[in-house]
């Protein structure tokens, strides 16, 4: 029972550094770059972070992540002891990253926390090797997706204000 309330805890720690690790990732560039204020960043960011619930609430019918981080390890490997250390580990990385402002997802974190602890506690046939894989493959992906999308969007962009006065673009 005590370990139950220790990870609840920890839980809880781990969103509230969730919250100031990833927030503050998407409103960096905006508020340095000073196209918003840090006021109108948050409302920019809360605002977007409301309608990307609503959408995977009711356009989607539900939330990914949470389905994924709940089948990295097999339903029978899951005990107190391995969500504990999952956790402690995840809060660790993400304070890690955050200090040295190394940018990180605090889910693959999470789900990266919990596979180890489980590898660690009893061996790689507990986790669900397709699901890390899949996981694995996206944080490869993913960057080289955003890249591919912003020389496009660029290239776009450039092309269609190439007749543009440069003076009234501004």
């Amino acid at each position: 029972m005590n370990l139950l309330l220790v990870i609840i805890a920890l839980a809880l720690i781990f969103d509230f550094i969730n919250g100031f690790h990833d927030a503050a990732n998407s409103i960096a560039t905006v508020v340095s770059t000073k196209v918003l204020s840090p006021f109108q960043a948050v409302l920019w960011a809360a605002f977007f972070n409301f309608v990307a619930f609503f959408i995977a609430k009711y356009l989607i019918g539900g939330f990914g992540i949470a389905d994924t981080v709940s089948k990295t390890v097999i339903a029978d490997y899951i005990t107190l002891p391995i969500i504990f250390s999952g956790l402690i580990a995840a809060i660790t990385w993400n304070l890690i990253t955050w200090w040295f402002g190394i940018p990180s997802s605090s889910s693959h974190t999470l789900i990266g926390g919990f596979a180890g602890a489980a590898i660690a506690a009893v061996g790689f046939y507990s986790i669900h090797t397709q699901t890390i894989l899949l996981i694995t493959s996206f944080i490869v992906l993913a960057p080289l997706i955003g890249m591919i999308s912003g020389v496009l969007i660029n290239v776009l962009t450039l092309h269609a204000s190439r007749k543009a006065n440069p003076h009234k673009s501004n």
